[in-house]
């Protein structure tokens, strides 16, 4: 017999088969794509902001989305495996020590602003496929490495007249 939380599991599963959904922690800058439906014509409308909160409570997961809006602070929650967000893109990253950032609510100007994380790539990218060594890859490279000594002794050949005077 199923659980709940198995069946919870099971959907969230299928809708991130469907959906990408990036990696993103509060603090990062967040463009959410909403779908709004107006009579019969749909169309995205973007809500970008700060990440100030996110819940990760399998289907319920949602997050917190704050901006300011001709002066005025604006947030929004959402969904996360919700069917009214088309899609998410994640703007650039901030470092924060919190997982809630509400204290953000109280500021304004520059003391709102989060410092941006930087992150380093290391290792080899998964999408690039190694080059496979066969002959006629290899052939071409034995041959400028022959040339190369041949060219670099007639270089210093035409150096050294020029330097003795």
């Amino acid at each position: 017999m199923k659980t709940i939380e198995d069946i919870n599991q099971h959907n969230v599963k299928k809708i991130l088969l469907e959906k990408k959904i990036p990696e993103f922690f509060p603090g990062d800058v967040v463009k959410v794509g909403v779908r709004i439906t107006e009579g019969k014509k749909e169309r995205i409308q973007y809500f970008e902001g700060v990440c100030i909160a996110r819940k990760n409570r399998d289907i319920n997961s949602s997050f917190t989305v704050r901006k300011i809006s001709f002066g005025e602070g604006v947030e929004r929650t959402f969904p996360l495996y919700g069917t009214l967000i088309d899609s998410i893109k994640v703007i650039r990253s901030g470092k924060v020590r919190r997982a809630k950032l509400y204290y953000l609510r109280d500021r304004t100007g520059k003391s709102a602003r989060i410092a941006e994380k930087i992150r380093k790539k290391i290792g080899i990218e998964v999408d690039v496929k190694p080059e496979t060594v066969t002959e006629e890859n290899v052939a071409p490279a034995a041959t400028d490495t022959e040339n190369k000594p041949k060219i670099l002794q007639e270089e210093n050949k035409k150096e050294s007249p020029e330097e003795k005077k």
